[in-house]
Parts: structure tokens; C-alpha cells; sequence
């Protein structure tokens, strides 16, 4: 892979994907200054458009050519659009999943489309960051509007302090991350690109000096912060309680997914000499992941932070196939992570509908849901058995497919552990469901009593079930298309790029 002349008609067709949320955030901006009265309907055809045309031409790029721009600060590549898409489908699907919960709330919608925009930017240039200065600026940009939208509800003192807590830690795991990447610099002689420095470390023969293995554990101690990987997860549960729903939603697909993408170039570009280090770590906090978040969901009692949990515990099974490092393994762990935008957003949608109806989130108020909403129960129960790898659901293939890729590839204890672990979250998704079908009491909880399911507008009002039923769909049908779908992708995944100068 060459990189190509420096022209900016080049540029400009090279990064239309991520110019297009660009002019779209550009457009809410004039509208918001310009205009008096609000058009929330406008505003949201504009951000929707946005996604969709991006993916459109995503996938027009399918095909083109491997090339290295910017004077080799970014790259573009099959492994970049596939992430991209991912990113921007997340994207498109946690709109809908927004809209009743900010008029409800009364937030300001504008400042919010634009800062699901921003970072939805920030995420697609860090896929194809090739570079430590982009890098550093990609990752903050994504993590700034991370920190604003979990403050959103300025009013509620719970989300101010998640996103205290969120800017603190945030902060201090991106300054580990930039000490780490202090040392490459060092190291390689003044350079910021990720090829020269791995062509420097080759020439000058340093690439197993301690130098460079101290840049790796704090690149990974950093990364492990921004993917809550146990031990550094400590500050998940409280975000996901104390942030606004569908805020939490975004951030709980869009920070990994954005997460793995560069983790996975940074360690096979800049670490290849330390491939069974950076493999061995990595498997530790797999397992300290799926282990403690299993374990600590059984506990909960609310249902975001259950979730918080699942998440920290699910990051664990993604990160098999890069912990594999083949071609099976890279195909695994994207298509799991396909997998898991359904199952983990059609959750989020249950809850952020069940909360908006009666005003609570706590596990326990759940309780005799069937009676009064057989769809939403429907709903939610599809998506967290397939959370829970249960066949034919969608999510036990993607598991099936993530555990035989790290099996074929030596990784029994790793493997064995995935496989008690997601038995044991079967346990604590079943006692939900149990909960909403089957209620001891004769008489149902207040909550559940004053619980109506309003009919009203499929466009605006209902654009909850909308994202509930299609992620439901998911849900259920994707995982039979889990050969078509590996096919393509490794079909169209360019492993190469990750050695190309």
C-alpha cells in the first residue's frame, strides 16, 4: 500500500464519509443560530441523512484501493470502512432511540445531534488514523463529546457526576496513553507515523528494548480504559447509571467498536516483536473481564448497571479474535461486534421505553411487564437471551464463531473461560425474564399498575419500538446469516495492511 499524490481532489474522495456528518453538524449549527422556532423533525431528516448517505458511500468504497493521505497521517482500507459502518450504523439506529426520551426530557435537540455527529466523526477518522498525532486528536475528539452528552441533563445532579467522573478518568487514561506514545516517538527518532516507526524499530534493532515494552503497557493501560477492561472499569457503572439512556446507548457500542479498531492496528503495526506479550496481557484482562462482569451482574439491581456490566463482561468475548490474531479470528470479532450493536441497543431500547412509561429503571419493577406490554417483554426477552449466547438466537453464533476461532488457535483457557462465563450470564438475563413473565405477588407493583401503552404518531412518537423491533429482528435472524456474512468479510478484509509501508 503507497501512499498517493498529495492532491486535494484526492483527499476530498478519499474522506467523504467522514466529510459528510461534518456538513451535516454544519447545517444543524446555521439552522440553531438562524432560526427562532425549532424544526425537531427537520433537524433529525438532516442527522438520519447524514448516516445514510455516509454508509451509502461507504460501501461504494467497498472495493477501491488501499492508500495512505495526509501525508501519511490517515489511512483508508477494507478494515477501516468495515469499522466505519459499523460505527455509523450504531449511529443511525440510536437516533430514533432519542428522540422521545429528549422531548420528553425537554433537551436541547440541536446541541445533541450535533454532538452524536462530532463524535460519530471522531470515531470513523480514529479507524483510519495512522498516525499518533491523529490519533491523540481522533480519540479526544470522540472522548469530548463523550463527556458533554453524559453531562447533558444539566439539572440532574446524577449526570453531572458521571460526567465529572467520566472527564476525570477520561483525562487521566488519555495522558497514560500519550506518555505511551512519548516513548514511540522517542524510541523511533522523531517519528509520529505508525509505519516509520515500526520500519525504524526494525533498522535500528530496538524493538525489543524495555523502553518499547513500557510504551506498550501504557498504550494498553489507556486503551483498557476507554474499552472498560477489568481492572480499569471501575468508572463504567457509574456513567451508565447516572448518564441520560440513550446517551449511554451510543456511548456503549460507538467507544468499543471505535476502541478495537485502533487497538487492533497499534498492536500488530507497532508491536510485532512483542506479539506474545501484548497477547498474554490482553488474555489476562479478557478473563479478569468476563470473570468479574458476570459475577458482579448477578448483584445488580438496576438494570443499567447490570448492563454496565454485561458491557464490561461482552468486551471480554470481543476481544478473542484480536487476541487470536487471524484470519478467523479478525472475522469473529467483527461480526460479534455486529452482533452485539443488535442485541445491546434493542436492549437499551426496552429500557429507555419501559423507563419513559413509568420513570424507573430498577430491576425488580419489571416485574409483571407481560401482563400489561407483551411486545416490550417480547422484545427485551430476545434480546438478552441472545446476549446470553442462547441458540438459534443471533448471539450464539456470534459467540460459536468467536470461541472456535480462539480454540483453533491454542487459546483453550481463554475459550473455556468464555464458555462458564457466558453460562453464567444466561442466569441473571433468565431471572429478568422470569420476573416480567411471572409475578408471585397477586397484586402487580404501582409502577406496573400505572403503566400505559399510549397509541400515537409511528414516525415521531413510536421511533423507540421502531429501533426496539428492528434490533428484536435482529436479534433473532442475523446469526443464520453468519456464513454469508464471514464470507464477505474476509473476502474483503485486507490483513495485509496491518505490515504494508
Amino acid at each position: 500500500m503507497k501512499p498517493e499524490p498529495d492532491t486535494f481532489f484526492f483527499y476530498g474522495n478519499t474522506i467523504i464519509p467522514e466529510c459528510i456528518p461534518i456538513c451535516g453538524l454544519l447545517i444543524i449549527f446555521v439552522i440553531d443560530l438562524t432560526s427562532r422556532k425549532k424544526n425537531t423533525t427537520l433537524l433529525y431528516f438532516i442527522t438520519l441523512t447524514s448516516f445514510l448517505v455516509t454508509i451509502i458511500v461507504l460501501f461504494f468504497q467497498w472495493k477501491a484501493e488501499p492508500s495512505i493521505i495526509f501525508s501519511g497521517s490517515f489511512r483508508t482500507d477494507n478494515f477501516d470502512r468495515i469499522f466505519q459502518i459499523l460505527i455509523v450504523l450504531s449511529s443511525i439506529i440510536c437516533i430514533p432511540l432519542s428522540i422521545e426520551y429528549i422531548e420528553r426530557t425537554e433537551m436541547a435537540i440541536p446541541e445533541f445531534l450535533i454532538f452524536v455527529l462530532t463524535g460519530t466523526v471522531g470515531g470513523m477518522f480514529l479507524c483510519g488514523a495512522n498516525d499518533l498525532v491523529t490519533i491523540f486528536v481522533s480519540l479526544e475528539c470522540l472522548s469530548l463529546c463523550s463527556y458533554l452528552l453524559c453531562g447533558y441533563t444539566k439539572k440532574d445532579i446524577r449526570s453531572n457526576e458521571a460526567a465529572i467522573k467520566y472527564l476525570l478518568i477520561g483525562g487521566l487514561s488519555s495522558s497514560i496513553l500519550t506518555y505511551g506514545f512519548s516513548w514511540l516517538y522517542g524510541l523511533s527518532g522523531g517519528e509520529t507515523n505508525m509505519q516509520k516507526i515500526a520500519n525504524n524499530f526494525l533498522n535500528s534493532q530496538i524493538y525489543n528494548s524495555q523502553g518499547l515494552f513500557i510504551a506498550l503497557i501504557c498504550i494498553i493501560i489507556g486503551l483498557s480504559f476507554k474499552l472498560s477492561l477489568v481492572p480499569f472499569h471501575q468508572w463504567t457503572p457509574d456513567i451508565y447509571e447516572g448518564s441520560p439512556t440513550p446517551v449511554v446507548a451510543f456511548l456503549s457500542v460507538i467507544s468499543k467498536i471505535a476502541g478495537i479498531a485502533i487497538a487492533t492496528q497499534i498492536f500488530n503495526i507497532l508491536f510485532v516483536s512483542l506479539t506474545n506479550e501484548w497477547k498474554f496481557i490482553l488474555e489476562i484482562l479478557a478473563i479478569s473481564s468476563m470473570i468479574l462482569g458476570n459475577l458482579v451482574a448477578i448483584t445488580q439491581t438496576s438494570m443499567k448497571r447490570m448492563l454496565a456490566y454485561s458491557s464490561i463482561s461482552q468486551i471480554g468475548y470481543i476481544i478473542i479474535g484480536l487476541i487470536t490474531g487471524d484470519l478467523n479470528g479478525y472475522t469473529s470479532m467483527i461480526i460479534y461486534i455486529f452482533f452485539y450493536i443488535f442485541m445491546n441497543l434493542g436492549t437499551f431500547a426496552c429500557i429507555i421505553l419501559f423507563g419513559l412509561r413509568t420513570g424507573t429503571d430498577n430491576i425488580r419493577d419489571f416485574e409483571g411487564l407481560y401482563i400489561k406490554d407483551p411486545l416490550l417483554s417480547l422484545s427485551l426477552t430476545l434480546c438478552l437471551l441472545s446476549l446470553g449466547g442462547i441458540p438459534p438466537l443471533t448471539g450464539f453464533f456470534g459467540k460459536l464463531y468467536s470461541f472456535w476461532s480462539g480454540w483453533q488457535a491454542g487459546f483453550f483457557l481463554l475459550v473455556m473461560v468464555a464458555l462458564i462465563t457466558s453460562i453464567i450470564s444466561i442466569y441473571y438475563y433468565l431471572k429478568i425474564i422470569k420476573l416480567m413473565i411471572y409475578s408471585k405477588k397477586k397484586q402487580l407493583n404501582p409502577y406496573i399498575e400505572a403503566y400505559i401503552v399510549s397509541p400515537s404518531s409511528f414516525i415521531e412518537k413510536n421511533s423507540i419500538e421502531f429501533s426496539m423491533f428492528f434490533c428484536a429482528i435482529g436479534s433473532i435472524f442475523l446469526g443464520f446469516l453468519i456464513n454469508p456474512i464471514s464470507y464477505s468479510v474476509q473476502d474483503t478484509l485486507n490483513l495485509n495492511f496491518f505490515f504494508n509501508n
